[in-house]
This record gives C-alpha cells, sequence and structure tokens, in this order.
C-alpha cells in the first residue's frame, strides 16, 4: 500500500470514529427593541461594538422595531420560526409572546443578578408569575408634569396638585398663541398610558377585582374620562394623531404650556431654549378624593426567546455585561432621564449621574426619581397580575373608550359602560 493510499485510510477512520470537525464560529444573538430614535440606536451599538470586541465568541446584534408594529409582528415572527432571540418588553407585552410559547423563564439569571446588583422589588414584580421570572428588568419609566417654569410665573399660575387647581391653570394658561396643556388622544399607546395617569389620580387604578373580573365600569373611572375632556378642550386640534413625539414638540416649540410625557429633556435641551433653571416638572394633580398624587409606571424589560443552551449562555453573558455599573449607567443615559436605573447599584453609578445632560438636569431626574416612587402598571396592581390585560393593551382600549367621549362626543359613563364590554369581549377572544 502507498503511502498516500495509508494516509487517505487513516483520514477515513479518523472521520468514521469522531466525526468531522465541525468550524467554530461565534454564537450570533440578534434582539430586537423599540427605541428607535437615532441617538439611542448609536448608544445601544456603542455597548455592542465594545462587548463584540470583548467577547469574539458571541456577536450580538440589534434591529430596532417600533411601537406601532411589534404586537402582531412579534408573535407572527415566533409563528414563522424566525424570532429574534431577545426581546425587549414592557409587563402588558410578555404575555402575548408567552401564549405562543416561546418565552424561556430566567428565573435563576435573575436571582443571580439581584444577588450581584439589587434589583428593587417592584422591577421584578410585574414579570413574576405561575411560578417564573418571565424577564429580566432594564429600567423604569414613569410619567410627570412637564412646564416652564417662567410660563408659569408670567401667567401668575403656582404649579397645580389638585384637579381644581390644575383646570384653572390650565384656563389662564391657553392664549391666541399657546395651548394651556397638549393632551394625545390618538388609539396608540401613549393615550393609554396617560388616560392611566387620569384614573390613577381618581382613585381608578384598579381595573381588575380581585377574582379576575373587570371593574372598568365604575364611578371613580367616569369621573377621570370626564376630567380628561375637561382639560382636552385646551389641547391642540391635532391631538388626535398625536404620539409621544408630537407631544414633546409641541412643548419644545412653546405651543403647549405643559404636556404629560416621560421625558422632555433631549427635546428642551436640543430643540428649545436648553435651560435647565426654566424647566419645570411636578407631581400630577389628583382629584379631592384621592390623597396622593400617583402615576403611571413600568419596567422595561427583555424576554429571552429561544431554547438554544449556547445561545442563552451568550444572552446571560451579554446582560452580565449590560448590568455591570459601568456599563448600566451608560445603557440608561441613551436617553437621560427618559429610563430610571432599576438596580441599587446602577442608582448609585458614575456612569449615570456623571453622564453631563444628567448633570445638566439632575434636579429634574431627582423628582422624576421620587414620582416614580408612586407609580403603578394597570393590570399589575395591589399585589395582583392578571395577563388577560395583555389583550386589553393590545387594543389599545383605554384610548380607544377616551376617543369615544373626545372625538365622538359620548357621555363618559356610557363610554366607559362600552369600554368594559370591549374589554369583556378581548378577554373572551
Amino acid at each position: 500500500m502507498s503511502k498516500i493510499a495509508r494516509l487517505l485510510l487513516i483520514a477515513v477512520f479518523l472521520i468514521v470514529a469522531i466525526g468531522p470537525v465541525a468550524a467554530q464560529g461565534p454564537v450570533e444573538i440578534v434582539f430586537w427593541h423599540m427605541e428607535q430614535p437615532p441617538h439611542r440606536v448609536a448608544r445601544v451599538q456603542e455597548l455592542l461594538d465594545e462587548f463584540n470586541a470583548a467577547h469574539p465568541d458571541i456577536v450580538v446584534r440589534q434591529e430596532p422595531q417600533n411601537w406601532g408594529e411589534i404586537y402582531t409582528k412579534a408573535p407572527a415572527a415566533v409563528a414563522a420560526g424566525n424570532a429574534p432571540d431577545m426581546l425587549f418588553a414592557i409587563p402588558d407585552f410578555t404575555p402575548i409572546i408567552r401564549a405562543v410559547g416561546a418565552v424561556q423563564p430566567v428565573d435563576d439569571f435573575v436571582a443571580e443578578m439581584n444577588e450581584a446588583h439589587g434589583f428593587f422589588p417592584a422591577a421584578i414584580e410585574p414579570y413574576s408569575y405561575e411560578d417564573h421570572v418571565w424577564a429580566v428588568p432594564l429600567w423604569n419609566m414613569a410619567h410627570s408634569l412637564w412646564y416652564r417654569k417662567s410660563v408659569f410665573a408670567e401667567a401668575g399660575v403656582e404649579p397645580p396638585t389638585t384637579w381644581d387647581e390644575w383646570l384653572a391653570a390650565v384656563q389662564t394658561l391657553t392664549t391666541d398663541t399657546q395651548y394651556g396643556i397638549g393632551l394625545p388622544a390618538n388609539r396608540h399607546l401613549y393615550t393609554d398610558q396617560t388616560t392611566y395617569d387620569f384614573m390613577i389620580n381618581a382613585g381608578a387604578s384598579e381595573i381588575y377585582n380581585p377574582d379576575g373580573t373587570l371593574r372598568f365600569n365604575n364611578e371613580a373611572t367616569v369621573a377621570a374620562f370626564d376630567f380628561y375632556k375637561q382639560l382636552y378642550q385646551y389641547s391642540p386640534p391635532d391631538s388626535p394623531n398625536w404620539t409621544w413625539g408630537e407631544a414633546e414638540a409641541c412643548f419644545a416649540s412653546r405651543t403647549c404650556a405643559s404636556i404629560l410625557q416621560f421625558t422632555v429633556i433631549t427635546t428642551y435641551d436640543t430643540q428649545a431654549e436648553g435651560d435647565p433653571e426654566d424647566l419645570g416638572v411636578m407631581a400630577i394633580p389628583h382629584s379631592a378624593d384621592v390623597e396622593q398624587s400617583g402615576t403611571i409606571a413600568y419596567v422595561n424589560g427583555v424576554m429571552v426567546l429561544t431554547d438554544d443552551p449556547a445561545k442563552q449562555e451568550a444572552i446571560y453573558t451579554f446582560l452580565r455585561f449590560l448590568l455591570e455599573p459601568e456599563n448600566y449607567g451608560r445603557f440608561l443615559n441613551m436617553e437621560p432621564g427618559l429610563f430610571l436605573p432599576v438596580t441599587e447599584s446602577g442608582s448609585q453609578a458614575a456612569s449615570y449621574w456623571e453622564d453631563p445632560m444628567v448633570v445638566k438636569y439632575k434636579s429634574q431626574i431627582e423628582v422624576m426619581l421620587e414620582n416614580s416612587r408612586n407609580g403603578m402598571l394597570f393590570g399589575f396592581t395591589g399585589g395582583n397580575i392578571f395577563p388577560s390585560i395583555a389583550q386589553i393593551s393590545a387594543q389599545n382600549l383605554l384610548a380607544q373608550t377616551l376617543q369615544k367621549v373626545l372625538i365622538d362626543n359620548m357621555d363618559p359613563a356610557e363610554a366607559v359602560a362600552e369600554g368594559q364590554a370591549l374589554m369583556e369581549e378581548a378577554i373572551e377572544d
């Protein structure tokens, strides 16, 4: 037998014995998020580049999406077998993806990160039900009432704390060139959020009874919708088309004297005066039936959708990197003031507080953090979690009910009764 023949025989023997040696490339992770503004995408990419360079065996790639499509796009992607490996989420979105069987429990990893960084208990709670934790908390968000101190002072208006004071202030602030407040009326998540602000401050924060039946149709909810209508007459006529960006633009241009929003800091700093001494932020006023102001607030998390062990470990490696304080502060400050920390270590991180924009607007951010302590989310209140809220949220039924009052001029009591009927139908489907 020739030497070449012997070598070929040995090669065949090795292939049969141990199998072919596959080329081991890096583990690729794709994640979707809905933070589309270019500066947010750029900050995420900056962190991804650092992580990928330090971990040559992993490649993490972002694919920005938008909130207007994600409630239908994500389940369709799961059904088609081309879902991302990670998907950013809010609490009422998670049950929708769980219903199609894609979400992996993250109990052990969340416990590990809790030990390392100290999650605030409220951060984990909305993702903890049916014996598991279904998302890794990343940041909190909470509404506040934004205004210019000089505009209020020139009009002789003091920052209101009650609804009576709020209505009087908005009336006074409305002039030939300025609307007293900007309020959305679109069938959109932003309108859902703002509507719930009014419900909280009317004493109607609970949409469900403890047994899981709906209690949306009650006097406090009606009062919330009625007061929204009273303020809405001092809002711009294009409000039915608004999402978050239009509200911020209205404030930045001085067309709106005040708005309810998570933050206006970036638009105010880049498109308006950028004077931190004049930018006011306060807790949302409440009705006479409520003792303390509240706001909508919810923790954004990330769901793990892959059941591949190698990909799961790569995801956890990336999230460990992201939650390290020196990285976490920079991640939150992709939009300074909008994304609030959900860990003890992150809330004290120099990378968070030393960002130039955070330094400039520190007092406003401190008020936002204080407001967030009185935050809650519909369907996740009173220690109870009702996953069926996903069907209500996905169809923007709070906003749809509000439109009956504002656009169709329906009596608030009738609209709320119809709203509950729509919710019951959505849950049954």
